[in-house]
């Protein structure tokens, strides 16, 4: 099995490189991001993360309001830390089981955090999404209807990537015949090796 990582901060197109990747491999697609959330509905997860940052953060059903809850985590590192030690352990079961699937030729994980996880160093290829601050946050703005504050706040609580540890770092000016030219020559290195 091959484990492609595909990281890159909020807005800067990953999600959709990543996709296209997985499809231009024939491989599958794991958003990590969505599997971390999950245990966010968990009944005994909400009442631990009350606990931990106040009732505040569930809106008028009882649910975890991840934008209240962001608002508090993104102001303090080791808030953040601790959210994600609360949450990672259902998500890394459902990731380690996809993981574990011997017909899973290719895998593409794709999470902002991905390079502080236990995950970075399975991935055989490593590539990040860049792109230009504005253009990411006035995607992000109208793409999560959050306002300029709170995308700065949640974009300075992001990890700095080390551009050294990447096999690929793409450049993402929205241009979706670049993008899918990137794509056919990663893929086919990819395939080569």
């Amino acid at each position: 099995m091959k484990i492609i990582g595909v990281t890159g901060k909020s807005g800067s197109g990953k999600t959709t490189f990543a996709k296209n990747l997985a499809k231009s491999l024939n491989g599958v697609y794991v958003d990590i991001d969505r599997i971390s959330k999950e245990p966010l509905n968990k009944p005994n997860i909400i009442h631990i993360l009350c606990e931990k940052f106040g009732n505040e953060i569930l809106d008028e059903r009882g649910n975890i309001d991840t934008k209240k809850l962001g608002s508090i985590v993104f102001s303090k590192e080791e808030w953040l830390n601790e959210l994600m030690r609360i949450t990672q352990k259902d998500a890394e079961q459902e990731i380690d089981d996809i993981l574990s699937k011997k017909d899973n030729n290719i895998v593409v994980l794709e999470w902002i955090k991905l390079p502080i996880s236990k995950y970075w160093e399975k991935c055989d290829t490593k590539i990040l999404v860049k792109a230009d601050h504005i253009k990411r946050r006035n995607k992000v703005l109208e793409r999560d209807n959050i306002s300029k504050e709170y995308f700065e706040k949640r974009d300075l609580s992001a990890i700095e990537y080390e551009e050294s540890e990447f096999n690929y770092i793409f450049e993402n000016n929205y241009n979706e015949k670049e993008m899918e030219e990137t794509i056919d020559v990663i893929s086919l290195k990819i395939m080569e090796d």
